[in-house]
């Protein structure tokens, strides 16, 4: 989507985006460079000595659908990465947005956390996830459990359980191994939302990320880098309004996580891991790749390797 000339417009309009009067904090400042020199391949291009572009100079420099979209959720990402978030902060986000063309779900979301509306603005995150949460879930699981479970499922329980008679280096002695590393229970032993949670933690064990609020954004952001869908950016904004800015549904909420160190780095590297993938396998059945090798179903969608 951010072509090689285009990832200087798009890194002005990003500057121009968290220019409130400070130039940006320092944590959107490295996490807006980490995009630039690794998600977009240009390290040889230096915030510093780049003239922040307004949101009608960044329009008529970004021509594509696709650089509008990617720099309006890039910029929804940074607004985010802002703490506190300020009313300068949302306008100029919402600003930039409005000349992009990019009206996504972030907007309303930031407008009302710098209000100190956190429950409204979850409430409305909800709503996007409800319309979206099918086309996270496991495909074979979702007629049967995309809700969460009343109780404990022994039969889906033994069916995961099964992974372990599965040859070392399978994916599903990885997704168990995934499991045990962790210490989680896996779906169906207790009342979790098994359809959402098989299928997310597939990706994990596929894309190699852990369960660190850090490795949980970049899952996402790899995710959006291989195909910028609504269920896609839906679910990094929920990641990013849960580590980011502490605000969460039925998970531990924290907060800064792009702040981290090595976190920005991390973050951009996945989105270009993911632009390199040649197929998109959170949608693929992965019940029906448990007995192939992880590193062929790797191949299979053109996983590059984690470099950071």
């Amino acid at each position: 989507m951010i072509t090689d000339d285009l990832a200087e417009p798009a890194a002005r309009a990003l500057l121009g985006g968290i220019d409130t009067g400070d130039g940006g904090t320092p944590e959107q400042r490295a996490l807006l460079a980490s995009v630039v020199s690794i998600a977009w391949e240009r390290p040889d291009l230096s915030l510093d000595e780049m003239v922040p572009l307004s949101p009608a100079e960044a329009a008529a420099a970004l021509p594509t659908r696709g650089a509008r979209r990617r720099v309006g959720e890039i910029a929804a990402a940074l607004e985010l990465c802002r703490h506190p978030l300020t009313d300068d902060q949302v306008a100029s986000t919402e600003s930039l947005a409005r000349a992009l063309g990019h009206g996504g779900p972030d907007i309303g979301l930031a407008r009302a956390l710098v209000h100190q509306q956190a429950a409204l603005a979850l409430a409305d995150l909800r709503r996007f996830e409800n319309d979206v949460r099918p086309a996270w879930s496991e495909r074979t699981l979702v007629q049967e459990y995309l809700d969460a479970t009343p109780e404990a499922d022994a039969e889906l329980l033994a069916r995961l359980r099964s992974f372990a008679d599965l040859p070392d280096g399978s994916l599903g002695r990885a997704y168990l191994a995934f499991y045990e590393e962790h210490g989680i229970q896996l779906p169906g032993d207790d009342a979790t939302t098994p359809a959402f949670f098989v299928g997310h933690d597939m990706n994990h064990v596929i894309a190699g990320y852990g369960t660190t609020a850090p490795e949980e954004i970049a899952l996402s952001a790899m995710l959006v880098g291989i195909s910028d869908d609504d269920p896609h950016w839906i679910i990094l904004l929920a990641g990013l309004m849960a580590y980011e800015v502490g605000v969460a549904g039925r998970i531990t909420a924290k907060t800064e996580a792009m702040a981290r160190p090595g976190a920005a780095d991390m973050f951009a590297d996945a989105m270009r891991r993911g632009a390199r993938c040649t197929a998109d396998f959170s949608v693929a059945d992965h019940l029906a790749l448990v007995e192939l090798p992880l590193d062929e179903v790797r191949a299979r969608f053109g996983v590059p390797p984690r470099v950071i």
